[in-house]
């Protein structure tokens, strides 16, 4: 049974998508306590160098090739990250995120159908939930999605509540917020072309990289007048998902739930947190609005907390700044930096 402190899933467990961001800390959290693990990926945007488990290269597109990981390396579950998630993206191209989003995650059920793997945890998001009517964000905010990255994940969640009606499998489906942080320690962290995230990208200011940092609107109906985000520490996300997995394996039914911190934090906030942590001026310049930037996302609800025993040990802003900062100072070329 899952205790207080932590959660330690029975394994072996596959994790798609595992050399990508969020992946990468689950896995070695995985490790951490001792849980047998494997990643399937296709390293088209993870990195060979943030995986230390068994790593199979493989397509969740090709279905003979996950049945033959299942086969080999027998898990008792899968977590799934693998993901296209870029907003803008989906909004000119939808045609591939519906295809590697929504197709491969149906190939990836119907060969866990095959294999008799009955537990899967989804990593999918707040995007679900479009334009917020309420703010903090309730556990059962309605899901009306304003763009197909957001959509083709809530379409994943309704395959995966049809198969768990059908077919005896359980799941659970985590929303998160805004990912940030580096694994506390050490060793990997964000690392993405092109990078689109707040943090990394002051951080890049920090480092030289950038001349400034661009603030999208300084007239939002909020304290400074920029967009305030709830940002979740990605070990945080982690222990969610093998709390997620642990509920699961325990009988108490299929989930479905957000992880955030209830914690907002306004873009200037931010920077002005990452002078302190970095010593560095970190100079911005303020542009117009982006279309379909809500002012506010913050989440709220207990659900997480109530069904997992979930509290996020990291809520302050600065302790994710600070553990990202240790990772980019060191390797400032992302995995690129390594030996």
């Amino acid at each position: 049974m899952t205790s207080s402190s932590e959660a330690t899933p029975d394994g072996p467990v596959l994790v798609c998508g595992g050399a990508g961001y969020i992946g990468s800390h689950c896995t070695a959290l995985l490790q951490k306590r001792g849980v047998p693990v494997v990643v399937f990926d296709n390293l088209s945007t993870g990195h060979r160098e943030a995986v230390s488990a068994p790593l199979v290269i493989g397509e969740l597109g090709d279905r003979e090739q996950i049945a033959a990981a299942l086969k080999e390396h027998q898990p008792r579950a899968v977590i799934h990250f693998a993901a296209k998630c870029y907003v803008g993206e989906s909004v000119t191209d939808p045609a591939i995120y519906y295809r590697e989003n929504v197709h491969y995650t149906w190939n990836l059920l119907e060969e866990m159908r095959a294999a008799g793997v009955h537990d899967l945890v989804f990593s999918s998001t707040c995007a679900t939930y479009g334009e917020p009517n309420e703010i903090p964000i309730p556990d059962d905010h309605p899901q009306e999605p304003i763009n197909p990255y957001g959509r083709t994940k809530l379409h994943m969640e309704h395959m995966m509540r049809d198969y768990a009606h059908a077919y005896e499998m359980r799941y659970a489906a985590l929303r998160y917020f805004n990912a940030a942080g580096a694994r506390a320690e050490g060793g990997i962290g964000e690392d993405h072309a092109p990078e689109t995230h707040l943090i990394p990208l002051v951080l890049q200011v920090a480092l030289g990289q950038r001349d400034k940092i661009m603030v999208f609107g300084d007239d939002y109906e909020t304290r400074d007048g920029t967009c305030i985000r709830d940002y979740i520490h990605v070990d945080d996300l982690g222990d969610a998902h093998l709390r997620a997995l642990r509920y699961l394996q325990d009988g108490k039914g299929n989930l479905e739930c957000h992880l955030g911190t209830g914690n907002g934090f306004t873009v200037k906030e931010i920077i002005e947190a990452a002078r302190e942590i970095t010593g560095h001026a970190i100079p911005f310049e303020v542009a117009p609005r982006r279309p379909g930037d809500p002012a506010m996302l913050v989440a709220g609800g207990t659900k997480a907390k109530d069904a997992l025993g979930w509290v996020p040990a990291k809520g302050d802003v600065r302790d994710v700044i600070r553990d990202a900062w240790a990772f980019h100072s060191k390797h400032p070329d992302g995995y690129a930096s390594l030996p």
